[in-house]
């Protein structure tokens, strides 16, 4: 059985010469949810980048047994479904249903096929009722849950998010908390919310200079004080 997502020496420098990632080896299960934590130029978008081919390093990446290379990158991109920390980055189009059915109309699916992902992927938010509506005009945590249906309508087997709570207020939070507990796939989420992390994650990546450092449970990597002192976190 292939793992999730499998992460082998992968390093990766800038144009600029400034190395972003060391040798990192990463390995997720099926359905398994875990958290990306560190400081800020840690590497962890850089890292999630790699995941669909939009940054290509030296190492392996291979994500439910397809690896990460040119001709693969197609099915990757429907198998990964990434989440930006910005939703702007993601909702362009006139509507929230045009939105959600973007990736499953460049994919050349037949419409009614469209309009049933479009329809699940939309409930599965809990935003049934807003197909209609302006995206740009919904509040930022309705645009994270449409920006997450975008994803969704493309049936990926691996959810990667990029920093979800931020920019929220606390319900926003706490109903994207429960939304993320509720889904039944593989979840890398790369965040700075060590509240969110304690409650969600079982298992945490930590990273810090391009490297992973620590990984492991996460109770016990946040009772490991110094630990999370000498990467720059702090126990929530």
């Amino acid at each position: 059985m292939h793992h999730s997502i499998e992460i082998e020496r992968l390093s990766f420098s800038y144009p600029d010469g400034h190395p972003a990632l060391k040798d990192v080896s990463l390995a997720i299960q099926p359905c398994e949810k875990v958290a990306l934590v560190g400081p800020n130029g840690a590497g962890k978008s850089t890292l999630i980048l790699h995941l669909n081919g939009i940054l290509v390093g030296q190492g392996g990446v291979q994500v439910c047994g397809l690896r990460a290379e040119k001709e693969n990158l197609g099915r990757l991109r429907a198998m990964v479904g990434l989440v930006f920390q910005s939703p702007d980055d993601q909702l362009f189009s006139p509507t929230v249903y045009d939105d959600v059915a973007f990736g499953p109309l460049y994919q050349g699916l037949p419409v009614g096929e469209v309009r049933s992902r479009v329809e699940e992927a939309l409930h599965a938010v809990h935003m049934g009722d807003y197909a209609r509506r302006v995206s740009h005009h919904l509040s930022t945590g309705e645009k994270k849950r449409i920006a997450i249906a975008t994803v969704l309508s493309m049936k990926p087997e691996v959810l990667v998010l990029d920093e979800p709570t931020a920019g929220l207020d606390p319900r926003s939070r706490r109903s994207l908390i429960n939304l993320l507990r509720e889904l039944p796939l593989t979840m890398l989420v790369s965040t700075h919310d060590m509240l969110m992390v304690r409650e969600l994650f079982p298992r945490m990546v930590i990273m810090d200079e391009g490297r992973i450092v620590a990984d492991g449970p996460t109770q016990q990597l946040m009772d490991d004080a110094s630990l999370l002192e000498a990467h720059g976190l702090e126990k929530p």
